[in-house]
């Protein structure tokens, strides 16, 4: 049933056609709802439709009820959207073709006179709608699959702390995932994956490093032109077991944030560390106590390099610049380091270059295989993942300059004075 609360007059052409088909569909539910088995479909139907100078508003619901059950009538608005019509369920125009086909073989196409015969109630028009609701409809389904890959992703590599203590079977069921969405940019658009992402403006800003299937480091340009210097596969699984040991001879150490900084030529690694600091061994002092004082070293491990788009937009070609360590908070040494003491790795390759034979200036390929606006999937030469979120477009390196130099040690007196001595300074 459909109850008009309120039409504008002064109709175009055009206008008087879409309330035509207001008006067959009046017709059809009145009918329908009068007939013995009192059966239509059981979901609301919209329609949005853009007269230029009006808008109809009226309400619409058809279920399977007994007929002394009140009808719930909810609100149905046609609504000026450029004559986009959206529809509840392609069942109803199942419904619509059943009892409009045969009489529009009789009709033809009819005239648009506004009595509701034409094109309005033909055949190709409401299959028409159908494949509208089906695209509209598995477009959803896409979407949802979408968020659900995304949920699943995030949910695991937080409780893994970015894959750093996930199991095998973690492993594999973020690889898993991973391909999901990695596939989906070349064939689905719901998610909304970005083509020649390396190209694209949207891969520029601030990326924080959310999951890795090896050790984190590794995403450092640094590390990625040491793999590139191998070149064997004997040589790469070595490297890969350096790297192993690496970490785990820093085992004492916490890694923070790692993040990449990108702009359109650009790759800046911060790698953020926090290691314990003024062991308090009991073979030195008369106390039993063997752990260490709450003084922390911290400091930024900040790797920068070029990038060239290359493979039509889908990875960079990396050219290592410089290693320095920023944010140190360790008295004296933090003055050197911000005076500009550094590491040029581009200067010592092309040193060797010109000095060891056959040595090269490694420049390794990082391919980027899913892009949107806050995710982005990239690959190393061996194909070991990273994803990073996007924490702001900005493409600028993060400035250290607030951090103390004092290990710590004035946040420690703070604490003690808010927690017991509270003294007010």
């Amino acid at each position: 049933m459909m109850n008009t609360s309120s039409a504008r007059s002064s109709f175009s052409g055009t206008n008087k056609y879409l309330v035509a088909l207001c008006a067959i569909i009046a017709i059809f539910s009145s009918s329908s709802n009068s007939s013995s088995s009192r059966t239509t479909c059981t979901h609301v139907t919209a329609f949005s439709i853009s007269p230029f100078t009006s808008s109809v508003t009226g309400t619409m619901m058809m279920r399977r009820s007994p007929k002394s059950q009140p009808q719930p009538q909810p609100q149905l608005q046609l609504l000026r959207s450029n004559a986009q019509i959206v529809y509840a369920s392609s069942d109803y125009l199942d419904g619509m073709e059943t009892n409009w086909g045969d009489g529009d073989k009789n009709k033809g196409s009819g005239s648009d006179d506004g009595d509701g015969s034409g094109d309005s109630t033909s055949k190709g028009y409401l299959d028409n709608l159908k494949t509208k609701w089906e695209d509209t409809d598995a477009d959803a389904d896409s979407s949802k699959d979408y968020t659900k890959l995304i949920q699943n992703l995030l949910i695991t590599a937080s409780s893994t702390d970015r894959g750093q203590f996930a199991s095998q079977e973690q492993k594999s069921k973020m690889e898993q995932i991973i391909t999901e969405l990695e596939t989906s940019t070349s064939t689905s658009t719901s998610s909304g994956s970005i083509p020649n992402p390396t190209e694209s403006p949207s891969i520029e800003g601030t990326w924080e490093l959310l999951y890795s299937s090896t050790q984190l480091f590794r995403s450092s340009p640094f590390f990625m032109a040491g793999r590139a210097v191998c070149t064997t596969p004997e040589q790469a699984q070595q490297y890969d077991w350096f790297c192993d040991m690496h970490r785990a001879a820093l085992a004492i150490s916490e890694i923070g944030t790692v993040r990449q900084i990108i702009s359109s030529t650009r790759i800046t690694s911060e790698f953020e560390v926090h290691v314990g600091s003024v062991p308090f061994l009991s073979d030195f002092t008369p106390l039993k106590y063997s752990g260490g004082l709450p003084f922390t070293i911290t400091g930024a491990i900040v790797s920068s390099a070029d990038i060239t788009p290359v493979n039509d937009g889908s990875a960079w070609e990396i050219f290592m610049d410089t290693v320095e360590i920023k944010g140190s908070n360790i008295p004296l040494l933090r003055r050197v380091l911000d005076d500009g003491l550094k590491l040029s790795s581009r200067e010592l390759g092309s040193f060797l270059e010109e000095n060891v034979e056959q040595y090269s200036n490694p420049k390794p390929v990082f391919e980027t295989t899913y892009l949107d606006d806050m995710l982005r999937i990239s690959r190393d030469q061996d194909g070991k993942v990273f994803v990073y979120g996007k924490m702001s477009d900005g493409t600028e390196p993060t400035s250290y300059k607030s951090v103390d130099a004092d290990l710590g040690l004035l946040n420690l007196l703070e604490g003690l004075n808010d927690n017991f001595f509270k003294i007010s300074i």
